[in-house]
């Protein structure tokens, strides 16, 4: 799968729900799940870390549609002049 295929999924299926949201719960939405994900790192099994890495990445494509990111594009920096 590409990442813009992938980021067009999102949007096909989440992006009038998450829209509706608003970026700012959209926000808190990614940030918990980027705790859980913390959380599954520390104390989980690799089942829970393969699910809560599915959950982070998904939410940072809603919000990156929500605020007119192409992902692919955001991402071509760390190919060319990684930081």
């Amino acid at each position: 799968m590409q990442i813009s295929e992938f980021q067009r999924h999102i949007e096909d299926v989440y992006g009038v729900r998450d829209r509706e949201r608003g970026i700012s719960a959209s926000v808190a939405w990614l940030a918990e799940e980027v705790g859980e994900l913390a959380q599954a790192i520390r104390k989980g099994t690799h089942e829970q870390r393969f699910h809560e890495f599915g959950d982070v990445i998904a939410w940072t494509f809603s919000l990156a549609n929500q605020v007119d990111i192409d992902i692919e594009e955001a991402l071509k920096r760390y190919m060319t002049n990684p930081p």
